[in-house]
């Protein structure tokens, strides 16, 4: 079974524990989104009966790859950690609000 790529608004399940997500941006168009090194599942499938331990995928965080084309919301936290093809994707940094001098 292929999982068809990632685009705004498609969900995808972890098979390794309960985290979630969400598309906003879907990025290069290669690659896999993973979570604990598992290629996640459409967000309609069954919830994983297997949980690891990692750095933790925290809820409603925004994570994204290093060239920052693709970003997800995560919509459900596990342990995680979140990946594109193997490369570990970071939570994105909120941007600094303008001085009101």
């Amino acid at each position: 079974m292929t999982t068809p790529p990632l685009r705004p608004g498609l969900r995808r399940r972890s098979r390794t524990c309960p985290a979630a997500v969400v598309g906003v941006r879907p990025g290069p168009g290669t690659g896999t989104v993973e979570c604990g090194g598992v290629p996640m599942t459409p967000g309609d499938a069954a919830a994983p009966a297997v949980t690891t331990d990692g750095p933790g995928v925290l809820l409603g965080k925004r994570y994204t790859d290093e060239s920052g084309t693709l970003e997800v919301l995560v919509t459900r936290a596990g342990a995680g950690p979140l990946s594109l093809g193997g490369v570990a994707l970071t939570v994105k940094a909120a941007k600094p609000l303008p001085s009101s001098d």
